[in-house]
């Protein structure tokens, strides 16, 4: 029912900057909540940053003040901003939105397909 595209990933050096994209597609009512999420190898899946509608957005301390997350509600379309990157941000990425959908228009939780960021010298 919906579908997310992410785009931005690859390789970066240390310090250097990336800008990750979402677009959700489908049979959207409404976005209540935009976010990222990330999964470094033999770790378990942590919140990166997540903008709920009309709410507080949330970042995780490790990227606070280095990564910046956006929305443009008109194209269904979330951002992450990620500046002064460091090795340990070497993680998959994954976008999620909280979408109500028609016909149901019941809220469910979707998930891309996860975009790879790899910061190494």
């Amino acid at each position: 029912q919906v579908q997310l595209v992410e785009s931005g990933g690859g390789l970066v050096q240390p310090g250097g900057s990336l800008r990750l994209s979402c677009a959700a597609s489908g049979s959207i009512f409404s976005i209540r909540a935009m976010g990222w999420y990330r999964q470094a190898p033999g770790k378990q899946r942590e919140l990166v940053a997540h903008m709920p509608d009309g709410g507080s957005t949330t970042y995780a301390d490790s990227v606070r003040g280095r990564f910046t997350i956006s929305r443009e509600n008109t194209k269904n379309t979330v951002y992450l901003q990620m500046n002064s990157l460091k090795p340990e941000d070497t993680a998959v990425y994954y976008c999620t939105v909280v979408a109500i959908t028609t016909p149901s228009l019941r809220a469910a939780n979707y998930w891309g397909q996860g975009t790879q960021v790899t910061v190494s010298s």
